[in-house]
């Protein structure tokens, strides 16, 4: 489930259980983890390559691999946040459908930001890379468990969290934290989830509640903290 929802790569099996969507959210680290590979395997593949070249197929891989799914929610929530209007109607931008000239701006400074990151990257450490995503999304499922939904989101009908998925989840997320900074000394992946913590307050404080759009405007800007971090605090 986790997979056919959060990733562009063909699902070999394409199924749905709706009283299991909150175990989909303890997945989502493992879709990371895929995401990862191919953002890193990118990175390894385009080693002798042209830098504008490497650096822009590498900006757009983690973007890629996700079909843009995210990048809808950031610039959704960049719409509805920067036009500074009341609270109804910056809830009523965020479900619009039309793409405004705060969204635009802003995915283009996002892009020049992700290219510059990855232009200034000469020598990349795999592992950090590898983890950024699995932090990113660890994140995303423990804010949806445990943030207030919007009344409008898809989140409002799952009910509060049972068993042990939200442990499970802050397991996950130390691993892909502390495994980087033990065996590289790498600060990237809890750069990501600093970043993504900070974006998805900053939505939720704006917007009064929890929702796919923030989750995915926090999740895009936690990994640009990650790959910025991993690259460039060496």
């Amino acid at each position: 489930m986790a997979w056919g929802m959060f990733l562009a790569i063909p699902c070999p099996r394409k199924i749905w259980s709706e009283s299991a969507r909150q175990k989909m959210l303890v997945c989502m680290p493992l879709v990371g983890l895929l995401a990862g590979g191919v953002w890193a395997g990118a990175w390894l593949l385009l080693r002798g390559a042209p830098g504008p070249v490497r650096a822009a197929v590498c900006a757009a891989a983690p973007w890629l691999v996700t079909g843009f799914m995210h990048l809808d929610g950031y610039m959704d929530v960049c719409d509805a946040v920067l036009s500074r209007r009341d609270l109804p109607r910056r809830q009523e931008i965020l479900k619009d459908s039309h793409c405004g000239a705060f969204a635009v701006i802003s995915m283009v400074l996002l892009a020049l930001s992700q290219w510059s990151v990855a232009m200034a990257g000469e020598s990349v450490p795999l592992l950090p890379l590898l983890a950024v995503p699995v932090v990113s999304r660890a994140c995303a499922a423990l804010a949806v468990l445990t943030l207030v939904p919007m009344g409008t989101s898809q989140y409002a009908a799952m009910g509060p969290a049972r068993g042990g998925y939200g442990a499970a989840l802050w397991v996950l997320l130390a691993l892909s934290v502390g495994l980087p900074l033990w065996l590289d000394g790498s600060f990237g992946p809890l750069a990501a989830a600093v970043g993504y913590g900070l974006a998805v307050w900053y939505g939720f404080r704006n917007l009064d509640g929890m929702s796919g759009d923030i989750s995915g405007f926090a999740l895009t800007i936690g990994e640009l903290c990650g790959c910025g971090a991993a690259i460039l605090w060496r």
